[in-house]
């Protein structure tokens, strides 16, 4: 009985070790692990983000600068507009009439500081009350008059000399006042191009909100627009299987899944990685693409479904 007890105990003792930690195991966990990691490094790996979605870039209310009455609107939801075109004209009677006021201002002002009338007149008076200052010294000289006489001429030279230096600053003032006026013309007109909406970019008439002869605040919303010309593709990637691979700039690829079989794809950048993870420890990430329009339709459109391939940056 000792005999066979003492032989179990030995015979546990050399396999114990053995079963714990089988070399060709931990070979076989090495070489995965290799496997794995030369792959990722591989010329022909490359990244998938996940959750991949079409999203816009500007959804905007565009909203009036001005008070008045919506005298004009010129688009309806679904229209297509370009920047800087018109949407809405709000009544522009008041600013119309203000800004001829202003023109009207601006030219008298324009003709003050062109007038030099007055300069060459105070320089013709200089002229003549020097001369007749020496005259007047001549004939004090000559004892041919008292000396007052001849002192009250030497000062009307002095004042004609003055009066040439309040001539130029006159028109030096004249000529601020033109740049005021001018000014106030420029802000004339200004308030008038404020009674226009207009589209801050190409893109789609989501909602149209104002009415045809509503009384509009500044900050009043008129409609919705959607840009539509640039999109973004947005999506997240782990951060942590990836370190160092996903960075601003890198080039990708971007698919979209129009729809009915249709894929589009598009080269370009990572425009944006999140610096903050979330719960999955995955980065947000967003590439800007390009949007084309064929008739009245744009072909990508926000919620599609889409995929950003990252390549390694050894390919």
């Amino acid at each position: 009985m000792r005999f066979m007890l003492t032989a179990f105990t030995a015979l546990t003792l050399i396999s114990g070790p053995a079963l714990a930690q089988r070399p060709g195991d931990a070979a076989r966990s090495v070489t995965s692990s290799q496997s794995q990691a030369e792959s990722e490094s591989s010329p022909g790996f490359s990244i998938r983000a996940e959750n991949c979605v079409v999203q816009y870039i500007n959804k905007v209310n565009v909203a009036a600068k001005a008070e008045g009455t919506l005298m004009e609107l010129r688009v309806e939801e679904g229209d297509t507009v370009s920047e800087d075109d018109v949407l809405a004209i709000i009544d522009d009677t008041a600013a119309a009439l203000a800004l001829q006021l202003k023109k009207a201002e601006e030219k008298e002002a324009v003709l003050n500081a062109a007038n030099d009338v007055n300069l060459k007149d105070a320089r013709n008076s200089e002229e003549l009350a020097l001369a007749e200052a020496e005259a007047y010294k001549e004939l004090h000289r000559e004892g041919a008059i008292p000396y007052w006489e001849m002192e009250k001429k030497i000062l009307e030279a002095k004042r004609a000399t003055l009066r040439i230096d309040l001539a130029v600053m006159q028109k030096k003032i004249a000529e601020v006042q033109m740049i005021a006026k001018r000014n106030e013309r420029e802000i004339a007109e200004f308030e008038l191009t404020r009674r226009q909406i207009t589209s801050p970019a190409t893109g789609f008439i989501e909602s149209r909100i104002a009415q045809l002869g509503e009384w509009v605040q500044p900050g009043s919303p008129i409609a919705t627009l959607i840009q539509m010309d640039k999109l973004r593709v947005e999506g997240d990637i782990d951060a942590l299987r990836y370190p160092g691979q996903v960075v601003q700039g890198t080039p990708v690829v971007v698919t979209i899944y129009a729809g009915a079989g249709k894929e589009i794809k598009l080269e370009g950048k990572l425009g944006f990685v999140s610096m903050e993870l979330d719960l999955k420890k995955r980065h947000r990430v967003w590439v800007e693409i390009e949007n084309k329009k064929i008739g009245n339709d744009w072909v990508i459109k926000p919620g599609m479904r889409a995929e950003i391939e990252i390549g390694s940056p050894s390919a």
